[in-house]
Protein backbone atom coordinates (compact mmCIF):
# COMPACT_ATOMS: atom_id res chain seq x y z
CA UNK A 1 0.00 0.00 0.00
CA UNK A 2 1.52 3.28 -1.16
CA UNK A 3 1.04 5.98 1.25
CA UNK A 4 -0.99 9.29 0.47
CA UNK A 5 0.57 11.85 -0.66
CA UNK A 6 1.48 15.08 1.67
CA UNK A 7 -0.20 17.66 1.25
CA UNK A 8 1.00 21.17 0.00
CA UNK A 9 1.95 23.77 2.19
CA UNK A 10 -1.01 25.91 0.29
CA UNK A 11 -3.49 22.95 0.62
CA UNK A 12 -2.09 22.75 5.03
CA UNK A 13 -2.78 26.43 4.67
CA UNK A 14 -6.60 26.16 3.22
CA UNK A 15 -7.26 23.37 5.29
CA UNK A 16 -6.00 25.10 8.31
CA UNK A 17 -8.60 28.08 7.46
CA UNK A 18 -12.09 24.95 6.89
CA UNK A 19 -13.65 24.64 10.30
CA UNK A 20 -15.00 21.35 8.94
CA UNK A 21 -11.84 20.10 8.50
CA UNK A 22 -9.89 21.11 11.50
CA UNK A 23 -13.17 19.52 13.40
CA UNK A 24 -12.70 16.05 11.14
CA UNK A 25 -8.93 16.57 12.55
CA UNK A 26 -9.54 17.14 16.33
CA UNK A 27 -8.41 20.47 16.26
CA UNK A 28 -10.39 23.24 17.63
CA UNK A 29 -11.74 25.21 14.48
CA UNK A 30 -12.58 28.51 16.69
CA UNK A 31 -8.86 28.08 18.49
CA UNK A 32 -7.20 26.33 15.72
CA UNK A 33 -5.12 24.32 18.38
CA UNK A 34 -5.42 20.57 19.34
CA UNK A 35 -5.07 18.90 22.61
CA UNK A 36 -3.01 16.18 21.64
CA UNK A 37 -0.50 18.08 22.76
CA UNK A 38 -1.10 17.95 26.12
CA UNK A 39 -0.28 14.00 25.78
CA UNK A 40 3.04 15.51 26.12
CA UNK A 41 2.64 16.34 30.00
CA UNK A 42 0.07 13.90 30.30
CA UNK A 43 2.60 11.34 30.19
CA UNK A 44 5.28 12.59 32.70
CA UNK A 45 2.58 13.22 34.84
CA UNK A 46 1.47 9.75 35.13
CA UNK A 47 5.12 8.58 35.65
CA UNK A 48 4.96 11.19 38.08
CA UNK A 49 2.47 9.90 40.20
CA UNK A 50 3.47 6.60 40.10
CA UNK A 51 7.37 7.31 41.43
CA UNK A 52 5.75 5.77 44.62
CA UNK A 53 5.07 2.23 43.44
CA UNK A 54 7.57 2.05 40.79
CA UNK A 55 10.73 4.40 41.16
CA UNK A 56 12.42 3.04 38.38
CA UNK A 57 10.21 5.02 36.33
CA UNK A 58 12.84 8.07 37.58
CA UNK A 59 15.11 7.63 34.56
CA UNK A 60 11.69 8.20 31.92
CA UNK A 61 10.77 11.12 34.03
CA UNK A 62 14.99 12.08 33.72
CA UNK A 63 14.59 11.63 29.99
CA UNK A 64 11.53 14.12 29.59
CA UNK A 65 12.25 17.14 27.77
CA UNK A 66 10.16 20.04 26.65
CA UNK A 67 8.40 20.86 23.90
CA UNK A 68 7.02 23.59 22.38
CA UNK A 69 3.48 23.10 20.45
CA UNK A 70 5.53 22.67 16.71
CA UNK A 71 8.32 20.84 18.15
CA UNK A 72 5.45 18.46 19.38
CA UNK A 73 3.48 18.21 16.22
CA UNK A 74 7.19 17.81 14.36
CA UNK A 75 8.03 14.60 16.15
CA UNK A 76 4.30 13.25 16.72
CA UNK A 77 2.27 10.29 15.63
CA UNK A 78 -0.71 12.52 15.35
CA UNK A 79 -2.78 11.47 12.13
CA UNK A 80 -3.17 15.01 11.20
CA UNK A 81 0.09 16.43 12.62
CA UNK A 82 1.18 18.79 9.80
CA UNK A 83 -2.08 20.20 9.74
CA UNK A 84 -2.02 21.08 13.39
CA UNK A 85 1.61 22.76 12.65
CA UNK A 86 -0.10 24.76 9.63
CA UNK A 87 -2.90 25.81 11.80
CA UNK A 88 -0.48 26.85 14.56
CA UNK A 89 0.08 29.75 12.02
CA UNK A 90 -3.71 30.61 11.73
CA UNK A 91 -4.46 30.07 15.30
CA UNK A 92 -6.35 32.70 17.59
CA UNK A 93 -3.31 34.98 19.01
CA UNK A 94 -4.94 35.33 22.32
CA UNK A 95 -5.72 31.56 22.19
CA UNK A 96 -1.58 31.41 21.39
CA UNK A 97 -0.25 33.33 23.95
CA UNK A 98 -1.94 32.29 26.40
CA UNK A 99 -1.66 28.75 26.17
CA UNK A 100 2.06 29.64 25.72
CA UNK A 101 2.40 31.16 29.28
CA UNK A 102 0.63 28.19 30.92
CA UNK A 103 3.15 25.68 28.85
CA UNK A 104 5.81 27.84 30.10
CA UNK A 105 4.83 27.39 33.67
CA UNK A 106 4.25 23.84 33.38
CA UNK A 107 7.77 23.53 31.99
CA UNK A 108 9.03 25.75 34.90
CA UNK A 109 7.96 22.80 37.39
CA UNK A 110 8.89 19.66 35.34
CA UNK A 111 12.69 21.81 35.07
CA UNK A 112 12.53 22.25 39.27
CA UNK A 113 11.18 18.46 39.33
CA UNK A 114 13.85 17.06 37.15
CA UNK A 115 16.47 19.14 38.71
CA UNK A 116 15.36 17.45 42.24
CA UNK A 117 15.43 13.95 40.49
CA UNK A 118 18.40 14.19 39.81
CA UNK A 119 19.64 13.85 43.19
CA UNK A 120 20.28 10.81 45.12
CA UNK A 121 16.48 11.27 46.83
CA UNK A 122 15.30 8.50 49.13
CA UNK A 123 12.44 6.55 47.25
CA UNK A 124 9.88 7.96 49.85
CA UNK A 125 10.98 11.63 48.75
CA UNK A 126 11.03 10.47 45.22
CA UNK A 127 7.56 9.83 45.81
CA UNK A 128 6.48 12.56 47.45
CA UNK A 129 8.13 14.99 44.96
CA UNK A 130 6.37 13.16 42.21
CA UNK A 131 2.29 13.59 43.64
CA UNK A 132 3.43 17.00 44.66
CA UNK A 133 4.64 18.24 41.26
CA UNK A 134 1.47 16.07 39.48
CA UNK A 135 -0.65 18.00 42.18
CA UNK A 136 0.54 21.02 40.37
CA UNK A 137 0.73 20.36 36.77
CA UNK A 138 -2.88 18.78 36.81
CA UNK A 139 -4.67 21.92 36.94
CA UNK A 140 -2.47 23.67 34.66
CA UNK A 141 -2.96 20.60 31.75
CA UNK A 142 -6.76 21.71 32.57
CA UNK A 143 -6.50 25.16 31.91
CA UNK A 144 -4.46 24.30 28.82
CA UNK A 145 -7.14 22.28 27.88
CA UNK A 146 -9.42 25.41 27.98
CA UNK A 147 -7.71 27.38 26.12
CA UNK A 148 -6.94 24.79 23.31
CA UNK A 149 -11.03 24.70 23.34
CA UNK A 150 -11.94 28.42 23.46
CA UNK A 151 -13.66 28.15 27.08
CA UNK A 152 -11.67 31.91 27.65
CA UNK A 153 -13.34 33.05 24.31
CA UNK A 154 -17.05 31.90 24.91
CA UNK A 155 -17.07 32.21 28.53
CA UNK A 156 -19.28 29.11 30.54
CA UNK A 157 -21.48 31.28 32.13
CA UNK A 158 -23.21 31.74 28.89
CA UNK A 159 -26.27 29.53 28.29
CA UNK A 160 -26.13 26.14 26.68
CA UNK A 161 -28.17 27.49 23.72
CA UNK A 162 -26.81 30.78 23.36
CA UNK A 163 -23.71 29.53 23.64
CA UNK A 164 -23.45 26.67 21.06
CA UNK A 165 -24.75 29.73 18.77
CA UNK A 166 -21.73 31.72 19.50
CA UNK A 167 -19.04 29.13 19.05
CA UNK A 168 -21.22 28.80 15.72
CA UNK A 169 -21.14 32.08 14.65
CA UNK A 170 -17.58 32.00 16.06
CA UNK A 171 -16.55 29.55 13.59
CA UNK A 172 -17.80 31.03 10.15
CA UNK A 173 -16.66 34.54 11.29
CA UNK A 174 -13.15 32.90 11.22
CA UNK A 175 -13.34 30.81 8.46
CA UNK A 176 -14.87 33.45 5.90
Amino acid sequence: MNPQPRPSSADLRAQALDPAVLARANINPLTRLATDYLNHYNEVIMLLEMLESCPEFTEDILGWEPRGYVEYFARSTFKDRELARAAWDFADPASRSELEAVIDHMNAILAATLDALRHDLSPTACAKLGTEASGWLKPLVAKAGSVINGEHIMPATTSDETGRQAMVDAVFERGA
